[in-house]
C-alpha cells in the first residue's frame, strides 16, 4: 500500500490553480463535464477531482484532460531545460577551468 503523500501549501495551491484553469477553458469552450470526461477516457467524479486540483489524481489524467482541451503543449515545457534558471547555474558551476587538447602518442 503507498505511503499517504501531504503536499505542501504551495503545492495545493498550484494544483488549486491549474484545475481552476482548466475548469475555466472547459467552459469556454462550451463543453459539459461528461463530453470532456468521455474525450479524456475518464469518469465525471476523476474529470470533478481535476477540476478541484486534487493531489491524488495522476498526472496522466491531468495529462489526458488537458489533451482533450487542446492544451497540452504546455505540460511539455514545464521543466524544460531552456528556462531551468537554477539548473543551468548549478551546471554552469561545473563547467572545467580549463580545456586542454590530449597528445596522441607517436606510432613507432
Amino acid at each position: 500500500m503507498p505511503t499517504p503523500h501531504h503536499p505542501s501549501a504551495a503545492v495545493r495551491k498550484a494544483l488549486g490553480k491549474l484545475g481552476s484553469d482548466l475548469r475555466d477553458a472547459r467552459r469556454r469552450r462550451r463543453l459539459p463535464m461528461a463530453v470532456l470526461a468521455d474525450r479524456a477516457f475518464t469518469s465525471r467524479a476523476t474529470l470533478q477531482r481535476v477540476e478541484a486540483g486534487d493531489p491524488a489524481v495522476s498526472m496522466g489524467i491531468y495529462a489526458a484532460v488537458m489533451h482533450s482541451l487542446g492544451l497540452l503543449d504546455g505540460l511539455g515545457e514545464l521543466a524544460d531545460a531552456s528556462i531551468d534558471s537554477v539548473g543551468q547555474a548549478l551546471a554552469n558551476e561545473f563547467l572545467p577551468k580549463r580545456v586542454r587538447l590530449k597528445k596522441i602518442k607517436e606510432q613507432p
